[in-house]
């Protein structure tokens, strides 16, 4: 499994194709590291990646309600019933942005960008899997 942290290029230049007024979920997965790993010159308390996290969570919860966001559930992971071996996650949070533009308003505050270092210390892994709500419900093909 291919191992990512921060977001691609392309995937941020395909999310913003969509239209930013459109209300917003947002899936994360999330693997932490067993100790964090912060870059050299970071004066950081050492601690493991879930509470580097949690140090990262304090300031995007903020700032989650500073635009208007809010998270909708959050827990642990007991297992895949259907997944490759290798996808191992520890959590997982679900968080709902009234649009695009709030998400990308909150990632561009200084402050929560500041913050970022703690989640890249604390994250093994992660995915950020954008959802919108499908109207009609499910039908078959």
């Amino acid at each position: 499994m291919e191992k990512l942290i921060e977001p691609q290029l392309e995937d941020l230049l395909a999310f913003l194709q969509a239209p930013v007024e459109t209300p917003l979920v947002m899936i994360n997965l999330l693997k932490y590291r067993e100790h964090a790993e912060y870059p050299p010159d970071f004066d950081a308390e050492p601690c493991s990646g879930r509470e580097a996290y949690g140090r990262y969570g304090l300031v995007a919860m903020e700032k989650l309600a500073t635009v208007g966001a809010s998270i909708v559930w959050v827990g642990g992971v007991d297992g895949c019933v259907i997944a490759p071996k290798d996808d191992a996650w520890d959590d997982v949070a679900v968080v709902q942005y009234p649009s695009r533009k709030a998400m990308l308003e909150m990632i561009s505050m200084p402050d929560y960008q500041a913050a970022t270092v703690h989640r890249t210390a604390g994250l093994e892994n992660t995915r950020l899997i954008a959802t919108t709500t499908v109207t009609g419900g499910f039908t078959p093909a």
